[in-house]
């Protein structure tokens, strides 16, 4: 899909979605300037055509969970299906084809520090078409997944953005759970639809998302297409940094436009980073310019996306 299928205002409404998942239409229409209507309309045609998707995300740390990086090589024939087996599974966040389409890297959830390796091997494909696998735990993220959608003034921005969360401890209760599994799948479902998971009011269920929210635990993610925007080279890139320049350098990944996601690791490679530029040309550029002259880098290992199977999801227990 072609940059051309999104206009003005619909990069506007994804922006404004990007402040405030669950923003009422109205609202959104009034910062715009537009109708509620039209807003409606606007989102109802971006998420038919597969554009855009709000999805509701728990912060796994809250529930003892660790997160890990898993590479897999594949089989020719095998990288595809195995790929698709780990997107429909829910203990995974992300799924990536990458390279000449035989390896694959997913992000998976491990329940707690008791789990370790051990339950992360027991959740992937029993397969030997699975050829080998290394793991990487998250130590550190300098930069989170984020979009580059940036279209609105700051004033809008305010008028859009929730209240920052607090530091309020949470637990989560079976109803909780039932629930956060439909904002999982769509992140705007309605107060109806998520009582009737939980099974209470939709009172109830409205003051919840409002608590979890709050303290943190739950937030809206806006998933949509690189290739929408106009991007269409990404990469996984796996790093080789000096333990002293660690820090250094990952906070500096995180300055960069081109970077989704930064974060230090365990294993061979110590800092993993995902980008994503216009074309490979543009991404030649950035290895060359932006990332090799930083100081600590002794190597960068490369692997093209070739396909996102899955690009956002919601770990539950």
């Amino acid at each position: 899909m072609s940059s051309g299928s999104m206009d003005a205002l619909d990069l506007a409404l994804v922006h404004a979605l990007q402040v405030d998942g669950r923003a009422p239409f109205n609202g959104i229409g009034e910062v715009l300037g537009v109708s509620e209507h039209t807003i409606a309309r606007r989102y109802r045609r971006l998420r038919a055509q597969g554009l855009l998707r709000i999805v509701g995300t728990l912060d796994g740390t809250l529930l003892g969970h660790t997160s890990w990086a898993v590479r897999l090589v594949c089989t020719p024939d095998a990288a595809g299906p195995v790929a698709e087996a780990l997107a429909r599974r829910d203990d995974t966040v992300w799924v990536r084809l990458l390279s000449g389409g035989t390896e694959i890297v997913c992000g998976v959830h491990a329940g707690g520090e008791e789990d370790g390796d051990a339950l992360l091997l027991k959740k992937l494909p029993r397969t030997p078409r699975v050829v080998s696998m290394t793991a990487h735990a998250t130590l550190h993220m300098y930069a989170g997944w984020r979009s580059r959608i940036a279209v609105l003034s700051e004033e809008q921005v305010a008028r859009l953005s929730p209240a920052p969360p607090s530091t309020t401890e949470v637990s989560f209760s079976e109803q909780d759970l039932a629930m956060l599994r439909v904002l999982a799948q769509d992140g705007r479902a309605g107060y109806g639809d998520l009582a009737a998971a939980g099974r209470c009011s939709q009172s109830t269920v409205r003051r919840r998302v409002e608590q979890l929210r709050g303290a943190g635990a739950l937030r809206f993610d806006v998933e949509i297409p690189p290739r929408a925007l106009g991007y269409r080279a990404e990469a996984w890139l796996w790093m080789k940094v000096r333990p002293a320049r660690l820090a250094e350098v990952g906070a500096a990944l995180a300055e960069h436009p081109e970077v989704d996601v930064a974060a230090a690791i365990t294993g061979p490679s110590n800092l993993m980073a995902g980008v994503t530029c216009r074309d490979t040309q543009d991404l030649y550029r950035y290895l060359t310019e932006r990332v090799a002259p930083l100081d600590g880098v002794r190597e960068v290992e490369t692997s093209p996306v070739i396909r996102t199977v899955k690009r956002v999801g919601a770990v539950l227990p």
